[in-house]
């Protein structure tokens, strides 16, 4: 393994770590509706546990309700139930054809619990990324014993280093993001 492919395949580990870190964010809840609130929910489908999206339509008709139209209508008990069963703190209204769910508005005590949370996915993701950086500086440490200059082994290690700095930004920039969209009533 060169140089150049441990280097890239930090990159890209760092690259999956700022993904989860954005998909785990989008699940915080900020007293908008979303539908992708509603991505974790699994649903029984005949036998197999199933995404709630792939299952049925999920619209905000405005920005404290969600509408789930399933494409069965004989599975809207299974889907109120996956979403009741969900922990997301929604309470779904089954009127027989869809299901409505009003997402009720943040408590500021409740706003600061979830920019905790928020933090805390931030503080996780940098814990990964520097997972990462110890991997990729062992690997260049057995390249160079492996005959790799020291030189080149120092610019390795740098650039590992520069990365590092630049994923833990957009790690803090995210988590900032978030905390503003939280706070924001």
């Amino acid at each position: 393994m060169s140089k150049e492919a441990v280097v890239f395949a930090t990159k890209e580990m760092m690259n999956k770590t700022i993904s989860h870190l954005e998909a785990e964010l989008v699940k915080i809840r900020t007293g908008k509706a979303a539908p992708n609130m509603l991505d974790s929910v699994m649903v029984d489908y005949y036998g197999a546990m199933t995404p709630l999206n792939q299952i049925a339509n999920v619209n905000t008709p405005d920005a404290r309700t969600l509408i789930v139209q399933p494409w069965e209508k004989n599975k809207l008990q299974d889907i109120e139930r996956a979403i009741i069963n969900s922990n997301l703190g929604l309470a779904p209204q089954n009127d027989g054809l869809i299901i409505r769910i009003t997402v009720p508005p943040l408590t500021e005590e409740r706003r600061k619990d979830m920019v905790k949370i928020a933090k805390s996915q931030g503080e996780d993701s940098k814990v990964s990324i520097r997972n990462a950086r110890r991997d990729a500086i062992e690997q260049i440490k057995k390249l160079q014993k492996d005959g790799l200059s020291e030189d080149v082994a120092k610019d390795a290690e740098n650039s590992i280093q520069n990365l590092t700095n630049d994923f833990i930004n957009k790690v803090d920039e995210h988590v900032a993001k978030k905390e503003k969209e939280i706070m924001t009533v």
